[in-house]
């Protein structure tokens, strides 16, 4: 049995909330945090203790795992529990917060000093839920025999990609394969809409492709849901993934690339959110095909 830990969850979405939930379910004990505090409070009946601020939620931590919507909400929320954090205590960053944004939030972990993870995680909703999310991490080496547990619960495998969490080397990695799921999911929903265009029936597309290279599980599940009309409860939500597309656009401008496919998949989401389909899953980007929500 791993040493059990006091840990702090701020931010209990789709993510933040299923990772609260298996790190109890792995025997921390856990306090979670969440700005509108309704999303937070059925984790009372799975033994975790809802704070009412951040500052209360970190209070005698061992670990602090941030899961907010941005770079700029992480940095927020950690600024109002600084009266609370130890110095010494380790810091989880598992928001996807952009290259300046992981930079910033190093910055505020060397301040207060913190010992600093930048640990974004690959995954949905079902991953989350199972305990079986890929984590991507870097930070100290000495340290990471107190992040071990934590990683574990939340997640079925960690890659560290460096010693140093502040040169975000986790987090540019998961700006890569983000662009992947992005523009992949983007191009599911342009698929389907063109079918829909000229009367083609999907699944003759779907056949035509079975088992050879372009096939892929994704397109099946992510067609699916649009399909099937099940684009609720998000695995990824349509608001996050616009967020999250504007972040790839950014830093391949900081790189010197133009990222064309990232920035019209940006735009597509951006314009399904207006639509009123923020909330569901990003497949939900099909709709932006579509001059209003069909």
């Amino acid at each position: 049995m791993t040493d059990k830990l006091t840990v702090s969850v701020l931010g209990t979405g789709i993510m933040g909330a299923a990772m609260a939930r298996n790190l109890a379910r792995a025997g921390h004990t856990v306090r979670a945090w969440n700005r509108s505090r309704a999303k937070a409070e059925p984790l009372a009946a799975d033994g975790i203790a809802v704070a009412g601020t951040p500052a209360e939620a970190v209070e005698g931590a061992d670990t602090v795992l941030t899961m907010l919507h941005d770079g700029p909400a992480a940095l927020d929320v950690m600024r109002q529990a600084t009266a609370a954090l130890r110095s010494g205590t380790t810091w989880v960053q598992s928001t996807t917060a952009g290259v300046e944004g992981v930079a910033a939030l190093a910055a505020f972990a060397r301040e207060q000093d913190l010992v600093f993870y930048d640990a974004p995680v690959l995954g949905t909703r079902g991953p989350a839920e199972a305990g079986q999310l890929l984590v991507l991490a870097a930070g100290p080496v000495d340290g990471r025999h107190k992040v071990t547990p934590v990683l574990d619960a939340v997640g079925a495998r960690t890659v560290w990609t460096g010693e140093d969490g502040a040169e975000g080397s986790a987090t540019r990695l998961k700006l890569v394969a983000n662009s992947w799921v992005i523009a992949t999911t983007n191009a599911v929903g342009e698929v389907l809409a063109l079918a829909k265009a000229l009367d083609v029936d999907p699944q003759d597309f779907f056949d035509a492709i079975a088992g050879g290279p372009l096939d892929m599980g994704y397109l099946r599940a992510k067609s699916a849901l649009i399909l099937d009309g099940k684009l609720s409860p998000a695995q990824f939500a349509v608001s996050t993934a616009a967020k999250d597309a504007r972040l790839i656009v950014e830093a391949g401008e900081r790189g010197g690339v133009r990222l064309d496919v990232a920035a019209a998949s940006a735009e597509r989401l951006e314009r399904a959110a207006a639509q009123g389909h923020g909330d569901e899953d990003m497949a939900a980007a099909y709709f932006a095909s579509f001059d209003e929500k069909a």
